[in-house]
């Protein structure tokens, strides 16, 4: 039996950003469908249950209503659809203890609709289970922007096995950030600002920004990793990352005028910009501050405290969507043989 998860957040894509860019929103039955899109593809390669994270938005009544009325039809679209029984805060908590639960129960992979936010979430309590994003947040620079039909079809032959395990999985960075003994990590990006206060969490003003610790950046990527992405780009799969240390606009030498949000252009003064190594400790260049994770302030520091930011290879895997469907492409996975009439019936 082959299970898949899948944690879909009723409200991501809903701080501050989403009002001062211009950010979407999509409408609950728009998150909706989008789960029944990966419904239909995970049952079409032979996935036959799928569990999903229980929330209060109003996505389980619109799927499950979808579900029922085809299932009393005798239309066969969709695998077997359980909700998990845990409690729901309506907090990232429901996302963090969702993954929890399904790793203990085995699930062979994990699709997390969400931005880099709730990404980061599961990506930081599901052990060892590879998760799959669909791009539902306000920035969106690590889940990839897909038809979620196609991520369904690809986690499906994943988990299936119908893939094999090295064109299946892909492995990924994340940075290690620790303050004294407290530690979180960010898929993407860490941010350091010169302020002592969270606040209003997503960040959006850059004139504080101090520092900024990349795993990867595109040229055509949102968010603040896209200033490393239009400096010095790195790749998801290269062992190593950047670090730019960014000054107020009235000391730069250079400019940089970054996409940091969906609609929302800002300029950057850049100091440098340097490779970073997996494995090594590297400090702030301020002595107090915000360490932003992934677009949110998450931790603050100050001069007594002992901070570190490390980069790590091969931490946590993810659905190589291109290339489950290369191979399924190449192999005839999704082809079947029509049957040959009798000859006596033609």
């Amino acid at each position: 039996m082959s299970k898949v998860g899948i944690i879909a957040n009723p409200v991501s894509a809903r701080d501050i950003r989403r009002i001062i860019s211009h950010a979407g929103n999509l409408p609950i039955n728009d998150r909706a469908n989008i789960v029944l899109r990966m419904l239909t593809g995970l049952a079409a390669v032979g996935v036959n249950e799928v569990v999903i994270m229980p929330e209060n938005g109003g996505i389980r009544t619109q799927l499950m209503r979808t579900i029922t009325r085809e299932a009393r039809s005798g239309a066969k679209r969709f695998p077997n659809v359980t909700y998990l029984k845990m409690p729901v805060t309506c907090t990232a908590e429901d996302s963090a203890e969702a993954a929890r639960r399904m790793h203990d129960q085995g699930v062979g992979a994990i699709v997390v609709l969400g931005g880099d936010g709730t990404n980061r979430v599961v990506a930081s309590h599901c052990g060892n289970t590879p998760i799959a994003g669909v791009s539902t947040g306000t920035n969106n620079a690590f889940p990839e922007l897909r038809e979620p039909t196609i991520t369904g079809l690809a986690v499906g032959l994943a988990v299936t096995r119908q893939v094999p395990t090295e064109h299946a999985f892909a492995y990924n960075k994340r940075l290690e950030v620790t303050v004294n003994d407290q530690r979180e990590i960010a898929l993407v990006d860490v941010a350091v600002v010169a302020e002592r206060y969270v606040g209003a969490r997503a960040i959006w003003k850059t004139d504080s920004f101090r520092d900024l610790f990349v795993t990867f950046g595109s040229p055509d990527g949102i968010g603040m990793s896209s200033i490393v992405g239009l400096l010095a780009p790195v790749d998801r799969l290269a062992p190593e990352g950047r670090r730019v240390r960014l000054v107020p606009l009235g000391q730069a030498k250079t400019r940089l005028c970054a996409p940091i949000a969906p609609g929302l252009i800002d300029l950057v003064g850049i100091g440098s910009v340097e490779k970073i190594l997996p494995e090594t400790i590297y400090l702030p260049s301020v002595s107090a501050g915000t360490l932003a994770l992934d677009g949110e302030r998450e931790l603050t520091f100050s001069e007594t405290d002992d901070v570190g930011i490390r980069l790590q290879t091969d931490a946590f895997r993810t659905i190589n969507v291109p290339q489950c469907m290369a191979y399924a492409a190449k192999h005839g996975l999704l082809n079947t043989e029509a049957e040959t009439m009798p000859r006596a019936a033609q």
